[in-house]
């Protein structure tokens, strides 16, 4: 039987450590804990990393030739498939206009022309014109210059650009300029929401936070965990999940519900 079980709270840090001696699966508090296995929020955020990466390997994520182009794919990529960015990138790239001087400088109407694949062109047009004029003005357009500047600072700035929220401000921050900030997008809250372990007050730093503050500091694994995160997202832990492949059914409440259903 239970040997010994320390309760899950929901929505407190950090939430469990557990030993179940039994073969069954316990339900406490909306989680199913894996018998004989002890976790903290550490280490079952990182054996929840590795099985994602054992099931889809790494990712390699951003694809991008510069770090100019992972910013502005990641204006693009607003409520726009991968797919649509990089035809947007290509026409970018064929008429020589992806550099934060060529944005600039090229008329609205052109810009948001090779844009257009990603909907929303002339918004997004004007969100790329004011990211170059950001670079610009704080930068002198050394993208280089922006590594170097404090994070929380840097995070401030990216976010007074127009267009620029606090998902994609970490999409750059993360990828373009290797700053250890967590990725929220619909994907991850997705996910953290069907293993029960949301934050009590469902805003973006606390999601953030449960990754930061649980997780080793270290800028590849933030990559690579939400690059992991979207591809699950998409494969498998869809509006309508696939649970009986998902490769972390067995710690997932709602996945293991829906099987022994």
């Amino acid at each position: 039987m239970i040997n010994q079980l320390c309760v899950l709270v929901n929505n407190t840090l950090p939430n469990i450590l557990t030993k179940i001696s039994d073969d069954n699966w316990y339900h406490q508090r909306g989680l199913y804990i894996n018998p004989i296995k002890y976790y903290t929020m550490s280490s079952l955020l990182l054996d929840i990393y590795h099985k994602m990466l054992d099931a889809y390997g790494p990712q390699y994520w951003w694809p991008a030739e510069s770090k100019f182009e992972m910013m502005v794919g990641a204006i693009l990529t607003q409520s726009a498939s991968w797919r649509n960015v990089e035809i947007a990138i290509s026409n970018l790239k064929s008429s020589n206009s992806l550099s934060p001087y060529k944005i600039r400088n090229i008329p609205d109407k052109e810009l948001a022309r090779l844009i257009y694949s990603t909907g929303y062109y002339n918004a997004k047009a004007l969100k790329l014109k004011s990211l170059s004029q950001y670079i610009k003005s704080q930068f002198d357009d050394d993208i280089n210059n922006m590594k170097h500047v404090e994070l929380e600072k840097l995070r401030k700035g990216l976010l007074g650009v127009y267009g620029i929220g606090e998902e994609t401000a970490d999409d750059i921050l993360l990828y373009a300029l290797e700053k250890p900030v967590f990725v929220i997008d619909s994907y991850t809250k997705r996910l953290i929401d069907r293993l029960d372990l949301s934050p009590e007050e469902n805003n973006y730093s606390n999601y953030s936070a449960l990754f930061t503050e649980n997780l080793p500091d270290d800028i590849k694994l933030f990559q690579e965990y939400h690059a992991l995160i979207v591809r699950h997202a998409k494969e498998t832990c869809k509006k309508n999940p696939i649970c009986k492949s998902c490769c972390i059914s067995q710690i997932c409440p709602t996945g293991n519900g829906i099987i022994n259903m």
